[in-house]
């Protein structure tokens, strides 16, 4: 099952030529991320009272540009669930056309920036949001 966030591209995300500045785009999978925590009950600003979520690697693929007014599709799926870490994918489409692939892993850190354990919550949440390779 994966997480779907739409993200109309507006004039702020484009450059002088009319596509999206790809720094946006990091904007956007940020957003998206942040979306998938709220949606699963346990908001950022929640998370990060007693430490935060780091993204501690990244890994994108710039497939096609996309310009001012198209509407981005963001499918997010968990690829892996560890005792302090996640890895997951984000695949950016507009229509049936993907323009952005990530790959990510989130760190969950406590206020001394040391890894700390997923709760058991957390953790069920994000398996149930967990990619089955077939």
């Amino acid at each position: 099952m994966a997480f779907c966030f739409n993200q109309k591209v507006l004039f702020k995300h484009c450059d002088p030529a009319g596509i999206v500045f790809y720094p946006r785009y990091f904007e956007m999978m940020s957003d998206c991320v942040e979306a998938f925590f709220d949606h699963i009950g346990h908001p950022f600003e929640l998370v990060h009272v007693s430490g935060g979520v780091p993204t501690a690697k990244i890994e994108t693929r710039f497939l096609r540009p996309s310009r001012h007014g198209d509407l981005l599709h963001l499918d997010l799926n968990v690829t892996k669930v560890g005792n302090a870490s996640m890895s997951l994918s984000i695949r950016t489409k507009c229509a049936s056309e993907d323009r952005v692939h990530f790959t990510a892993t989130l760190v969950n850190v406590d206020n001394a920036g040391k890894p700390s354990i997923w709760s058991r919550d957390l953790r069920t949440a994000f398996i149930s949001y967990l990619k089955r390779e077939i």
